[in-house]
């Protein structure tokens, strides 16, 4: 089984964005399930969500304690909340920002982790971009997608338009495949500098 924490504020989508995660593993065949963590649900307050997919029916219920990933919408949730908390030792981290992981302060945490799992993408402006308006979610699924081979980018599509209907759906699905791109493009570069 695999298990995916996603961290943001109220109102940029979080929610919405592990419905959309455990959507495109139900495409590919998978068992999933997704569901926040209820607490203050003001916009702007940090909202955690939770999202496991798996080969076999996933019969656990409680919140992901110990994530594979962690996919981190808001960078400002970084300093405030402990969001790598119970982190597995080779999991993935994508950050939506343009700042690399020493410029946001995490930088030495980072290092204890196999960098290849580790990204940054700026999925806000991204949004900005493609919908008028700065909702990472989408482009946030198609950076995952392309960090952690677990779903397709057809997947995303397919889960978004599931979602979201005319425009907006074309947006965000835009979105995700131009964060699926930076996000590849990124990781090739560390694959070059690392065998230079």
């Amino acid at each position: 089984m695999f298990q995916i924490r996603i961290h943001g504020r109220g109102g940029q989508g979080v929610v919405t964005g592990a419905e959309m995660l455990s959507i495109a593993a139900f495409e590919q065949g998978r068992h999933a399930q997704a569901f926040p963590s209820f607490g203050s649900e003001r916009t702007g307050a940090p909202v955690v969500a939770f999202c496991r997919i798996a080969e076999r029916e996933i019969r656990l219920r409680e919140p992901v304690m110990a994530p594979d990933a962690l996919i981190v919408q808001d960078p400002t949730l970084l300093h405030q909340v402990d969001v790598f908390q119970g982190l597995q030792p080779d999991g993935y981290v994508l950050i939506n920002s343009t700042r690399s992981f020493d410029e946001l302060g995490v930088g030495e945490f980072a290092r204890r982790f196999r960098r290849e799992r580790l990204a940054n993408v700026p999925a806000s402006e991204i949004a900005q971009r493609h919908l008028g308006r700065p909702l990472p979610n989408a482009a946030l699924l198609g950076g995952f997608a392309a960090i952690s081979g677990l779903i397709t980018l057809e997947a995303v599509g397919k889960a978004i338009r599931d979602k979201f209907s005319g425009r907006v759906a074309e947006g965000n699905v835009a979105a995700a495949t131009e964060a699926f791109e930076y996000v590849r493009k990124e990781l090739r570069e560390l694959n070059h500098a690392a065998a230079d």
